[in-house]
């Protein structure tokens, strides 16, 4: 008996100390991931003299809210901060758009070739976008839309469909037909089937989409960078950084605050949304 209860005890201590044991690795991993981020925020505070003495400090010796002031107003960020908007928003809402509507017709439908065109569609994923980015330049330029805001979001939502088409396609399949039957035996057409029915049917998918997709334009650099190139007015919160580095020298505090103002509102948004970020996520998928 008194040699069981002594090995129960090691045993019952261990229990103890191991999810203490967790939360503290845990935590020392969050934090050497988030260590980064509070750099660039701590910097964002420091004199440019402060910033290249203090190293990896993340204690400045002033809380600079200049630098925020001068990033907003001579480096134009407030000018960046509406296109990265309107960019963000105009993309996602027609990636949600077209990419279901698209998405209903091949998973609802027998379209001739059909099995050729989700073969294209699958082809077409892994094909890399800088073998594409020349023709499709052209492309805009003919167009007479270089160096306009409509050229990033024609761009971008073409360079989303595909893949988010596929998850809704994926998504419409597992929709048992006998709803649409009975809308059809009510005398609903194909297109009030999809907007009235099949459509808010898929709203864990449209709302997995809409925060996948806000984020990635939210923080997309390649394409505004190409297609705003002569119209410094129209660059976006990532590539508005930029401005502050020069041929002889870069604003470096500058630079953190910038990256401050581009990362917060899309963690904000992230924070604020997170419980239906996960509900949209685990709904698409059980779905």
């Amino acid at each position: 008996m008194a040699v069981t209860i002594a090995w129960r005890r090691p045993v019952e201590s261990a229990r103890r100390v191991g999810p203490w044991l967790t939360h503290l690795v845990l935590i020392g991993l969050g934090f050497a991931y988030m260590y980064p981020f509070l750099w660039v925020l701590a910097s964002s505070f420091k004199s440019p003299g402060e910033f290249f003495e203090s190293g990896l400090s993340l204690r400045p010796a002033l809380l600079r809210w200049e630098n925020y002031v001068y990033a907003w107003e001579n480096g134009h960020f407030s000018a960046y901060f509406l296109n990265t908007v309107v960019v963000a928003v105009s993309v996602t809402a027609l990636v949600i758009l077209v990419s279901s509507m698209a998405g209903y017709v091949l998973a609802r439908t027998s379209v001739p070739g059909k099995k050729l065109i989700m073969g294209g569609m699958v082809a077409l994923m892994f094909l890399p976008g800088g073998y594409t980015i020349i023709p499709t330049f052209d492309l805009v330029q003919g167009l007479g839309l270089l160096n306009t805001l409509w050229s990033v979001i024609l761009v971008q939502t073409a360079g989303a469909l595909i893949f988010n088409a596929l998850l809704f396609v994926g998504y419409f399949l597992t929709i048992g037909r006998e709803i649409e039957e009975a809308a059809r035996v009510d005398g609903a057409s194909f297109p009030t089937m999809y907007a009235r029915i099949m459509l808010p049917m898929a709203r864990p998918m449209v709302a997995t989409v809409a925060l996948f997709q806000f984020m990635a334009n939210w923080n997309s650099f390649w394409i505004p960078l190409v297609f705003t190139l002569g119209n410094a007015s129209l660059r976006t919160l990532a590539v508005g950084m930029y401005a502050f580095v020069g041929e002889n020298s870069t604003g470096w505090t500058y630079v953190c605050a910038g990256a401050v103002m581009s990362i917060l509102p899309i963690m904000l948004v992230f924070f604020l949304l997170q419980r239906h970020f996960i509900e949209a996520v685990a709904g698409a998928i059980k779905g």
